[in-house]
């Protein structure tokens, strides 16, 4: 058996997550559609990370084992060829023959992401599936400031899906930035690992404090309330990015 580790970008609006599942096409499955095509036989991409319905992906990876050595620059033509002509959002930006012992998943360091905001009175058209629209005025040097209360080790059992199938609410959040460009308001965020709607809860609760709705002391307050209950409203997944992950050097 040969390995790979895919780079892999894609617009997940059409799709219902990264995970193949029952209820439609998602992108584990375009991809694993397009490499059967290619090599005549099953394959099963793992992913470094399930993104939900509508989350989008700059830099996702994952890796898959064919029962033949190709190129790496054939693995990715080819996938991408078929990926093309059956209209699919979803582009294998770099393939990489690893060794076996590369896991796209729980080799990964740190895992990158993004959640844009356009701020601005007006609704969004070309951006309507590419970012999450405020249209009340935010302070993002506010918002900034009331993040770095969520960096480091914390419970962010108030910053989870009720149906985060995680064990241990307990993660190290070694970012959560958020600046400003024009209308465009990001919030960058980087850890090992991420519970489930945990990005997409400080998004939501950020944008309460940016608004001026809470005081950056609520956050804290909710943080420590270890209670769903306490956390603000989940940002859609439209302004959401998987963008890189990091891996120990020998793995590159």
């Amino acid at each position: 058996m040969a390995r790979y580790k895919l780079t892999i970008e894609y617009d997940g609006t059409p799709y219902v997550g990264w995970q193949r599942q029952n209820n439609g096409h998602a992108v584990q499955s375009a991809i694993e559609k397009a490499g059967l095509k290619f090599c005549g036989h099953e394959i099963t991409v793992r992913g470094a990370g399930r993104t939900d319905a509508g989350v989008h992906a700059r830099g996702q990876v994952a890796h898959v084992d064919f029962e033949k050595q190709w190129p790496a620059q054939t693995v990715c033509d080819a996938i991408n060829a078929y990926l093309g002509r059956a209209d699919e959002r979803v582009v294998i930006i770099k393939a990489e023959a690893v060794d076996d012992t590369f896991d796209a998943r729980f080799s990964a360091l740190k895992r990158h992401y993004l959640f844009r905001i356009i701020n601005r009175r007006t609704p969004l058209a070309i951006e309507r599936d590419r970012a999450v629209w405020v249209k009340r005025p935010l302070d993002e040097a506010i918002m900034h400031a009331a993040a770095q209360h969520l960096v480091g080790r914390h419970d962010f059992t108030t910053f989870r899906s009720s149906h985060c199938q995680a064990n241990n609410p307990v993660r190290t959040l070694d970012q959560l930035d958020v600046s400003r460009s024009g209308d465009v308001v990001e919030i960058r965020a980087a850890a090992k690992s991420f519970l489930h709607n945990q990005i997409r809860s400080f998004a939501g609760t950020l944008i309460l404090v940016g608004e001026g709705r809470w005081k950056a002391d609520r956050v804290v307050e909710a943080l420590a309330a270890k209670d769903r209950a306490a956390c603000g409203p989940v940002a859609g997944p439209q302004g959401l990015y998987f963008m890189q992950i990091e891996y120990p050097t020998i793995q590159d």
